[in-house]
């Protein structure tokens, strides 16, 4: 798949293409579904399938301070829609004077002048260019002009997570931010994951039996609530059952607010800068500060037992 930063980057001679455009976090079930309909269409079509999207995230440019928490960086999000077949990734660089671009100067720049569409596959509800002002009803009166049809999918899955409301990143974050790791998974069609590099902490976990790989988190990443969670900790494509801590660390009266992650039943791990992923398959309980060292040593045994027993489950 290739990737692209900025229309300068795509090739001189490309051809015409079957385009969506978002924002795309977290590559959720509902987002799945307008992909995977766009990689189908270009199939018929014979024809690749573009995904545009934006960095920074609109929000912090049009109201900055507002960025929202992310569910998955590019580089994962990326991934994530060459599994779903796509051919190409645009990340269109977020900028004031990108921001002022008026829908119909976006249609022409971006769909016609560098990726040629054919076809142009969104949501209902999908807005753009200057002040959201640009409509699916705007786009279809474009693609009249310009030679590119406009197909509209209903993104909007629903299940148990939140009670039954439309599945969306929105929602996604919420639950995250709650803790409710099992809800977002049905969202994603996947366990939430945070990535970052492995740094120095205090080591106290391994001081106490239990060494944590302490994960530097990407900026703006969204990190579940604090507490206790079973899960993978992915390092150089191995995938090790975890015990997963979020928090302030209490027990040692600490103020900053960690992701660590310890591999069960292994020991030696070397892990110090390395890029890793912890993966939020079921949370265990909440952050707690106990009594008794000893007290505290009885329950991350017990803390390990239930995460080991629920990563068993899930193989």
């Amino acid at each position: 798949m290739q990737r692209w930063r900025g229309l300068e980057d795509i090739p001189q001679d490309w051809g015409r293409s079957v385009v969506t455009i978002g924002s795309y976090d977290g590559v959720h079930r509902g987002h799945q579904l307008i992909i995977e309909h766009a990689v189908g269409r270009a199939r018929e079509l014979g024809v690749p399938a573009v995904v545009v999207t934006f960095d920074p995230h609109p929000s912090e440019v049009v109201r900055p301070g507002s960025h929202p928490p992310l569910l998955a960086p590019h580089h994962r999000r990326a991934e994530l829609m060459a599994e779903l077949g796509v051919d190409a990734v645009l990340v269109l660089p977020f900028t004031t004077e990108f921001s002022k671009l008026s829908p119909a100067e976006f249609v022409v720049k971006v769909l016609v002048d560098k990726l040629h569409a054919k076809a142009v596959v969104e949501g209902p509800n999908f807005r753009f260019g200057h002040k959201a002002a640009g409509t699916v009803e705007f786009l279809t009166e474009q693609g009249k002009v310009y030679d590119f049809e406009v197909e509209v999918v209903d993104l909007y899955v629903t299940g148990d997570a939140g009670g039954g409301e439309p599945f969306s990143s929105t929602l996604t974050r919420r639950l995250v931010a709650e803790g409710d790791v099992a809800g977002a998974r049905e969202i994603l069609g996947r366990p939430h994951r945070v990535e970052g590099v492995v740094v120095r902490g205090a080591q106290r976990g391994r001081e106490l039996g239990f060494p944590t790989a302490n994960v530097e988190t990407l900026p703006h990443t969204a990190i579940p609530a604090d507490g206790v969670y079973a899960g993978y900790l992915h390092v150089e494509g191995e995938a090790m059952p975890a015990a997963i801590s979020v928090g302030t660390n209490p027990q040692f009266d600490g103020t900053e607010r960690t992701v660590e992650a310890y591999a069960i039943d292994r020991v030696g791990l070397d892990l110090y800068g390395l890029h890793v992923a912890v993966d939020f398959l079921a949370y265990v309980r909440g952050q707690a500060k106990f009594e008794t060292l000893e007290a505290l040593l009885e329950q991350m045994a017990v803390d390990v037992k239930r995460c080991r027993e629920i990563v068993a489950a899930e193989a």
